[in-house]
């Protein structure tokens, strides 16, 4: 089997087994948070973000932080602690005390692509954290500027070899760094990677034409496409997105199979209480099963991912694995 058949069936796995959780697990329940829990939370809450305002992760974090504001009757402060691919964030949960009352939102990138992609890692995203729950996924879009001479993936890929090296593509994060080197593979081409803090920034650099196309969240760019600033050369999905319906997906727009989603999912310090543990998982899995937080992130072109502590880790142990087989068939050096 060929390299790129090999990362095309690895992302298309991927996706199937998240599409697999968002269905089944919004059924699953957490069990009864111990007595000891019952007054608990009694002061205010942190939500810490490894990404700037804007980003999907970012998104996500304040609109949870608002739903359990309103269930609980304590502030939820948003935290955005970005870069050093989430370093910094990690950092500052870790130092905090383990009482439940700081909770890392993290997406693919710092919870599985990291493990991937460097060498070594100052944190262990499985040992060193408890796992709350799934929150949202959402499909990549490949994105050029609104004004660029690249009309399909075809003309992309035809310059990038026309040109080999001189391309640029902008990542926010590990994720969409690896989504990015899976493209470069997957059609034959060598766009340098450069890094950015988070998504808003790459949007703003594709914008800007600063770097010549990335892989984005659909959170972050589509009112961009809408307003004509941005161009959608492939939504990587099985399916085409309702929020941009002529954006055609991946296979349609000549990449057989390939997809790539970015998550989000919430956890906490693996020093803390299992009581508050479970009474957090209990809450945010609530706020999930609400109607309106499917209609927003529908709105958003994204999905509600469900699923409590035991079936985010097995997502996670999944996912961490696929994305080594990713970085391994793409040639991609650790760090």
């Amino acid at each position: 089997m060929t390299e790129r058949r090999q990362i095309i069936q690895i992302l298309t796995t991927t996706a199937l087994l998240a599409a697999t959780l968002g269905a089944t697990s919004v059924q699953a329940q957490t069990a009864a948070p111990a007595p000891q829990a019952a007054a608990f939370p009694s002061k205010p809450l942190r939500f810490v973000v490894p990404f700037p305002p804007g980003s999907g992760t970012d998104t996500s974090a304040r609109y949870f932080a608002k739903k359990l504001t309103e269930m609980t009757g304590q502030t939820v402060v948003v935290d955005n602690k970005p870069g050093a691919n989430g370093f910094i964030a990690v950092r500052a949960v870790q130092s905090a005390p383990a009482d439940g009352y700081t909770v890392f939102v993290g997406s693919n990138s710092t919870l599985a692509v990291n493990a991937a992609l460097f060498k070594s890692l100052p944190y262990d995203p499985v040992a060193d954290f408890a796992p709350l729950t799934m929150m949202m996924r959402a499909a990549a879009l490949l994105i050029v500027p609104g004004q660029s001479e690249y009309k399909t993936v075809a003309d992309l890929v035809a310059a990038a070899k026309a040109k080999p090296g001189q391309l640029n593509y902008g990542a926010g994060s590990a994720g969409y760094q690896l989504m990015a080197e899976a493209f470069n593979d997957a059609t034959r081409i060598q766009a340098m990677h450069v890094p950015f803090k988070g998504a808003s920034e790459v949007v703003s650099a594709v914008t800007a034409g600063t770097v010549q196309f990335a892989f984005a969240e659909m959170t972050s760019a589509q009112e961009m496409v809408k307003a004509g600033k941005l161009r959608a050369l492939a939504f990587a999905s099985e399916q085409r997105s309702s929020t941009l319906p002529a954006v055609p997906t991946a296979t349609e727009a000549g990449l057989p199979g390939f997809t790539a989603y970015t998550w989000v999912g919430a956890m906490v310090s693996v020093k803390t209480p299992k009581a508050e543990t479970d009474k957090l998982a209990s809450l945010l899995t609530a706020i999930e099963r609400l109607p309106e937080t499917r209609e927003f992130y529908e709105r958003l072109g994204a999905e509600v991912m469900s699923g409590g502590p035991e079936e985010m880790r097995a997502f996670q142990a999944a996912e961490i694995k696929l994305w080594k087989r990713i970085a391994t068939s793409a040639k991609v050096e650790q760090q």
